[in-house]
């Protein structure tokens, strides 16, 4: 029986595959837009949830903030690290499971997450870790893909040749519902906000390259569907995925749509 601790170790095997820190290029803004909707100021204590390279982390302290960056996936670190010297900022990087965050309770002014936490398993027990570290008073400020938009779709579509994940591992796509947030982050005042950030690449077979060659769960994908001969039918419905979202014919420009969260903690 496959359990959370066994769905973890593929979670961590499958951000560490690719080249995360070119796909962070991609959702760059983001970082800052959470940072400035959850009023993150100089001096306060700042947790970033699956942190990657930096994605949150980096724009808070920037802003002045004390951060810390988690991830499962401890191999992120060097380029986070690097980011951050590019920066001139100083960031503490620690592993961590977002279902089991290693921080006392109320331990930060505002817990922060961007296409992070909404990987955990277990979503409610991933909320309830991010609103337990959270101090009264405070803010917990999330951004997660939407299951109308791109990714929404380009999940759906991967899910569809992989096999099924455990009962107990909710798709993360869940994480861009309103209902399902309220849900996860049971007591809190929400506040939501729809937003997208563009991508454009010179033709849809360029955006289709840059994911197999870069984006973990893609490269994951290849490397079991190519020996069944089945990566070449995926990499086509992705094309098909593509060319139908792009704002312009020829080229792959492209809007993800995305979900930001405000959730705050009474005092």
């Amino acid at each position: 029986m496959v359990s959370p601790a066994d769905v973890k170790a593929l979670q961590r095997a499958t951000w560490a595959a690719g080249h995360w820190d070119a796909v962070a290029e991609l959702v760059l803004e983001v970082g800052a837009v959470i940072v400035e909707r959850t009023g993150v100021g100089s001096g306060m204590d700042v947790l970033d949830v699956g942190t990657g390279s930096g994605n949150a982390a980096i724009p808070a302290a920037r802003a002045g903030a004390r951060v810390t960056g988690s991830d499962l996936t401890p191999e992120l670190f060097g380029d986070a690290r690097a980011r951050a010297a590019t920066a001139g900022v100083e960031v503490e990087w620690v592993e961590a499971d977002a279902e089991d965050l290693p921080f006392a309770d109320g331990s930060f002014d505002r817990v922060l997450s961007t296409f992070g936490h909404m990987f955990a398993p277990r979503h409610a027990v991933a909320g309830a870790e991010m609103v337990r570290v959270c101090r009264p008073g405070g803010a917990i400020g999330t951004c997660t893909w939407t299951p109308e938009g791109f990714v929404g779709g380009m999940f759906k579509i991967m899910g569809s040749f992989l096999p099924p994940p455990p009962d107990f591992a909710q798709p993360p796509i869940l994480w861009g519902t309103e209902d399902h947030v309220r849900e996860c982050f049971a007591g809190l005042d929400c506040e939501f906000e729809r937003r997208t950030v563009r991508w454009t690449f010179a033709s849809p077979e360029e955006m289709a390259d840059f994911y197999e060659a870069n984006f973990g769960p893609t490269v994951m994908a290849k490397a079991l569907l190519e020996p069944q001969g089945r990566w070449g039918e995926l990499r086509e419905r992705f094309l098909e995925h593509v060319r139908e979202a792009s704002a312009e014919q020829g080229r792959a420009v492209i809007d993800g749509e995305y979900l930001v969260t405000v959730a705050r903690k009474p005092g």
